[in-house]
């Protein structure tokens, strides 16, 4: 196939743009920006003055989750509880065993501001179990009937159970005991996820995005990823982490990274330092938040995943979650950095100055999304006064050498790669001035984090990331360039050679 009449960006700095295309088989052919090819009477798309990108990765999304959620109560852009609620009583109601459900939530958001209880959603879903998960991801808010099915079992360590001023639980569980909480009670049929997880195939494919760097689960996903595979379903490249207290039984089951196929592999080891900015459970250097792992817990995980191989990606949102992961990382260095292992942060949103310059120097990677900065901005501004010099330093990461990888943590923002370059170039959503508008990406700055640096940080980066010969011909077509126009969009996606959205020929 050859792919003329465009603008080709490769991301690639020795050839940046081409003229064509040439695909054989799976891969970029040799020849790219040249009509003569090896290729045998191949077939000729013309794209019309359309330009070509690479495919876009998720560098930190939980898919099976965000799938799943999609048919859930959308609780997001609530101004009060009482909308929030309005929303929940209009829901249709579920079959009979089954939750009601629903995300989104976000009590700062609120006017005025309260934190929701089992009585409110008691109102609206009476003995059906409900469960309400917040936008962060770290609270639950249940209701009566949901509490009931632990019998009093919420309590664990690194959790927060909010009980009122009788001693009883309200029906908010916050970061262990809501993760506890929605693993022994909340599990759903592979069948409804399995569903689930094919329409959200079609529709990530359907915004571009050809793999993703799931950090859902363990076993479970990884079956549901394996049976979507087998049944000729998945069209997605899929990078899979596994819970770091599960190395143990990964190591003796003989899993390791790396392993699997050129669609579905493990990756690396997931491990949480702190909570959330939404939930004020984010680790600060105040003292304030809640520490999930410990610096020295971490730098033992490190320590074993460097010996089994495996990189681990680090969960850490306040200041003091993000030193002590850095701290960590430093003390192990001579354990992984001679294997090259491709460390990472998740999310680093608040850094103290003078450790900005400390994932460079360490060689470890910042997992960001470039949505968080607008949609989180009034929160920061209000939570973390007067430290906001440290914060979504996006630009300030890059500039000091850092890789940076983009991602949306969907379903805390949508899996939308193209809304979170808009976010990354503008630091704004909507007609609000741009917000710390030094931190702004360039349009190249924002595309490489959301193709070629999550490629690199899988060690894909000869494979893919970039419109090179022997890459995989995963591509993008959008309307239009968007180094003029930030607002253009997807019109058809290929992965593996093979278009998975809207074949031409196109109008």
């Amino acid at each position: 196939m050859i792919l003329e009449n465009g603008l080709i960006r490769t991301l690639d700095p020795s050839l940046p743009t081409a003229r064509a295309l040439a695909i054989a088989g799976e891969r970029i052919a040799g020849g790219v920006g040249v009509h003569e090819t090896a290729l045998a009477s191949p077939e000729v798309v013309d794209l019309g003055g359309r330009v070509v990108v690479p495919g876009f990765s998720d560098s930190h999304v939980h898919f099976p989750t965000w799938a799943l959620a999609q048919h859930d109560v959308k609780l997001d852009g609530c101004t009060s509880l009482a909308e929030a609620v309005d929303r929940i009583r209009s829901a249709p109601a579920p079959a009979e065993g089954r939750w009601l459900r629903g995300y989104g939530w976000r009590s700062g958001d609120w006017q005025p501001s309260r934190e929701p209880t089992r009585h409110d959603l008691d109102a609206v879903s009476g003995e059906t179990p409900a469960a309400m998960i917040a936008k962060d991801y770290h609270s639950i808010w249940l209701n009566t009937a949901a509490l009931a099915l632990a019998d009093g079992d919420l309590e664990v360590d690194g959790g927060v159970v909010e009980r009122g001023a009788d001693g009883e639980p309200t029906g908010v569980l916050r970061e262990e005991a809501a993760w506890r909480f929605k693993e022994r009670y909340m599990a759903w049929p592979d069948d409804e996820y399995l569903d689930a997880m094919r329409a959200g195939i079609r529709l990530a494919n359907s915004r571009g995005v050809t793999a993703v760097h799931d950090k859902d689960g363990w076993l479970g996903a990884l079956r549901l990823w394996r049976q979507l595979e087998e049944r000729g379903s998945l069209t997605l490249r899929v990078w899979q982490s596994i819970p770091a207290e599960r190395l143990g039984d990964a190591t003796a089951i003989g899993m390791r990274s790396g392993m699997g196929s050129p669609y579905l592999q493990l990756g690396y080891l997931k491990v949480f330092m702190d909570g959330t900015l939404g939930s004020r459970t984010a680790w600060m250097l105040d003292g304030s938040g809640v520490q999930i792992t410990s610096g020295a817990e971490l730098a033992e995980i490190v320590r074993r995943g460097a010996a089994a191989g495996w990189p681990v990606a680090v969960h850490a949102i306040g200041d003091r979650a993000n030193r002590e992961a850095l701290d960590a990382f430093d003390q192990t260095r001579e354990l992984w950095q001679p294997s090259g292992l491709r460390q990472r942060i998740e999310h680093a949103q608040l850094l103290a100055p003078e450790d900005l310059p400390r994932f460079a120097a360490l060689g470890v990677s910042c997992s960001v999304q470039f949505s968080h900065a607008p949609s989180d901005r009034d929160l920061a501004d209000e939570y973390w006064t007067g430290k906001t010099d440290g914060a979504y330093a996006f630009r300030s990461l890059i500039e000091s050498g850092a890789v940076l990888a983009n991602g949306s943590d969907a379903p805390i923002e949508e899996l939308d790669p193209l809304a979170g370059i808009r976010a990354g170039v503008r630091r704004t959503i909507d007609a609000r001035p741009a917000w710390r508008a030094d931190q702004a990406l360039s349009v190249e700055q924002a595309f490489h984090a959301t193709c070629v640096a999550p490629a690199w940080l899988t060690g894909a980066e000869r494979r893919r990331g970039k419109l090179t010969p022997g890459n995989y011909a995963d591509l993008v077509v959008l309307d239009r360039d968007p180094w003029d126009d930030l607002d253009a969009q997807v019109l058809a996606t290929m992965v593996g050679g093979r278009w998975v959205h809207n074949p031409p020929p196109w109008d």
